[in-house]
């Protein structure tokens, strides 16, 4: 636990400072958790753990247990000072109450309870009540335990005394309000996910989570005494790193302390994750303006000290000295300013040149005594710089190319008549065969049609100068518009809806895969604003009499024929191998009429995760991939042999 975090001595009744009441939260929900889907539902477990986390910061609390309930409600404990339970000052009533039924009300806005916090906006607690079905509240205080209930915000019982305790710490239970959220079923995998993060952030803290309805209970303690040291050995456990252990960089200026972990491994793809009191900040903002600054001033001075760089090389770009970086930025400060309520970049002009002279200084002496890491480390940045003078020359030969072309779009691009991007789409189709069912079926208002044939090129496995001029790749890149790498433009998209249409089977799931890791590579902003689906063809097509039902799985069928009360002896099917097996009409019908298709849309709700699954799936190593092989063996649906 760092000093700046350290102001034991607790928060009163005082400091809960009130703004505004609760009215507004269940009729707009999304402007106060971002949506009421499965993001949003996860949202609410995070307000109440950061509530903990802050009392972690604060020197009062070291143990997070989170508890998915078997009614599929959610408890969250902690080991911290316990909320204050006298009455309020201005209000009269007691404080927890206050906390947990107006909004805009908490520690955060005094200046005495915390020296650091994430939530700053002293919504959490409030909006979580009133998002749900139910809450109640137990605070162990003052050698008593209390206890009170809420219901959809209000307040269902009078705050009473149920027993004693030589223990402090607030248990917190919640079942959110179905009638609010889309589905009200948490997610055990990503929640690991969210809070193995949390626990990497604050060495000092043990988070326990434990999922109680299987049968059989799942129980995971997320606890790393080597913080983001650890963290970004997890990021790239299953790289070539070229130098061990991680460099680490911790100071403090101004009030504000900085924390960095950073390491090189032998691919292509710069992984830096930024947060601020814990916040992950996924735009960046100052602090991962300073680093970077930082880093490229500072490897650039070294490789000229030591002639790595001659007089006649030009100095490396930041895209050379990040290629194949995986960096951890922390910043704890009394005062972030993020911009906006989703806390996404943060703003505060100051932490800019706190990281960068931190860094600089740090840094610098990393690369003085450990010359045979420093060496590894500006090698590899040169051979970056070299790859991107040949990945420029690769790009211009592409552009010129495209200019003498009498057309600018791919050839077999069926392209729509609609010219506003936000009414188009495009699907992306495996083969000619299916190609050419998709441009009769299709409406060609607003639907565009571009095939692709032969074998997809794994990015993973490449550097940038190799995609330019693909083939397979580059028509995709011309079609939509955007440009790729350091020319990407997402205000360039020609089409908002990218679909991938493959077939349902293993050489289809291949084709997606190929295609999904090459958006997340080079065109991430694509995936991550919402713009690429993956179309659901249909494995069976069910009839019987006149009347036919298609079905996406085996699952499915059983389904089907159970609600419409069939005999499966009376019932013909049809199992398509192949979207070519499908007349244009079918495929209008099953996969492209947005009134009766099914799309899946690709969201990158955790970038770490998303990365490593790429690593594991498409990287070099055969070891991660026979793995993630063995241990999801059993989910594989319609496998085709």
């Amino acid at each position: 636990m760092t000093d700046i975090a350290r102001t034991k001595e607790g928060y009163s009744e005082e400091q809960i400072q009130v703004l505004e009441g609760l009215e507004a939260v269940r009729k707009r929900p999304g402007m106060y958790i971002g949506s009421t889907s499965e993001r949003g539902l996860h949202h609410l477990v995070y307000e109440i753990v950061a509530n903990s986390i802050d009392e972690a910061l604060a020197g009062r609390c070291d143990v997070i247990e989170i508890t998915v309930e078997k009614d599929g409600s959610v408890t969250v404990k902690d080991n911290g000072g316990g909320i204050p339970v006298g009455p309020h000052p201005k209000l009269g009533i007691p404080t927890v109450e206050v906390v947990h039924t107006i909004l805009h009300a908490g520690g955060k806005f005094g200046s005495g309870a915390y020296s650091v916090s994430g939530g700053l906006h002293g919504v959490g607690a409030s909006v979580v009540n009133a998002l749900s079905e139910y809450m109640t509240v137990e605070v162990a205080r003052d050698g008593h335990i209390y206890r009170q209930r809420y219901e959809r915000g209000k307040t269902a019982s009078k705050l009473e005394i149920i027993g004693e305790a030589d223990y402090t710490g607030t248990k917190t239970n919640f079942k959110p309000d179905p009638t609010i959220f889309e589905q009200i079923e948490f997610d055990f995998d990503s929640m690991i996910s969210r809070y193995r993060e949390m626990a990497f952030l604050n060495k000092g803290v043990k988070i326990i989570l434990t999922d109680n309805r299987p049968d059989e209970p799942r129980r995971v303690e997320l606890h790393y005494e080597g913080g983001i040291i650890s963290f970004v050995e997890y990021i790239n456990r299953n790289k070539e790193v070229i130098h061990n252990p991680p460099v680490y960089i911790e100071g403090k200026k101004d009030d504000i302390y900085v924390e960095i972990a950073m390491q090189y491994n032998d691919g292509y793809n710069e992984n830096v994750y930024s947060y601020a009191n814990d916040i992950n900040t996924s735009e960046g903002g100052t602090h991962l303006t300073g680093f970077r600054s930082a880093l490229t001033k500072v490897i650039n001075d070294y490789a000229r000290k030591y002639n790595y760089l001659k007089e006649s090389d030009k100095n490396l770009i930041g895209d050379d000295v990040r290629e194949g970086l995986t960096a951890v930025i922390s910043v704890k400060l009394k005062e972030p300013q993020f911009e906006g309520q989703t806390k996404t970049k943060l703003g505060n002009s100051e932490v800019r040149s706190v990281v960068e002279s931190i860094v600089s200084e740090k840094l610098e002496y990393f690369l003085e005594e450990n010359p045979a890491d420093a060496r590894n480390i500006v090698e590899k940045c040169i051979m970056a710089s070299r790859a991107r003078e040949a990945a420029k020359k690769a790009r211009d030969l592409a552009r010129r190319k495209t200019a003498l072309e009498t057309t600018s779009l791919p050839g077999k691009l069926a392209d729509c008549s609609e010219k506003d991007p936000e009414l188009c789409e495009i699907f992306i189709v495996e083969g000619d065969s299916a190609g050419g069912s998709a441009k009769q079926g299709r409406d060609r208002r607003f639907q565009a049609i571009l095939p692709l044939w032969g074998k997809m090129l794994n990015v993973e496995k490449t550097r940038i100068d190799k995609v330019f001029g693909n083939e397979k790749l580059m028509p995709i890149v011309t079609a939509l518009g955007t440009g790729i790498g350091e020319d990407f433009d997402i205000t360039k998209l020609r089409y908002y809806k990218v679909i991938i249409m493959s077939d349902a089977d293993v050489d289809g799931s291949h084709i997606r895969m190929l295609l999904l890791t090459f958006f997340f590579r080079y065109m991430r902003l694509l995936v991550e604003k919402g713009h690429v689906y993956i179309a659901r063809p249909p494995l069976y097509k069910i009839t019987k009499g006149k009347e036919h039902v298609y079905a996406f799985d085996d699952n499915e069928v059983e389904k089907i024929l159970k609600e419409k009360g069939w005999d499966k002896k009376e019932c013909t099917f049809q199992r398509y191998k192949g979207l070519g097996e499908m007349s244009a009409e079918q495929l209008w019908e099953t996969t492209m009429n947005p009134e009766t298709r099914s799309l899946l849309k690709v969201n990158v709700e955790d970038a770490i995760e998303a990365d490593n699954i790429f690593n594991d799936l498409m990287g070099e190593k055969v070891e991660p991939r026979k793995i993630f092989i063995q241990e999801h063996a059993r989910e594989v649906r319609n496998l085709d042999i």
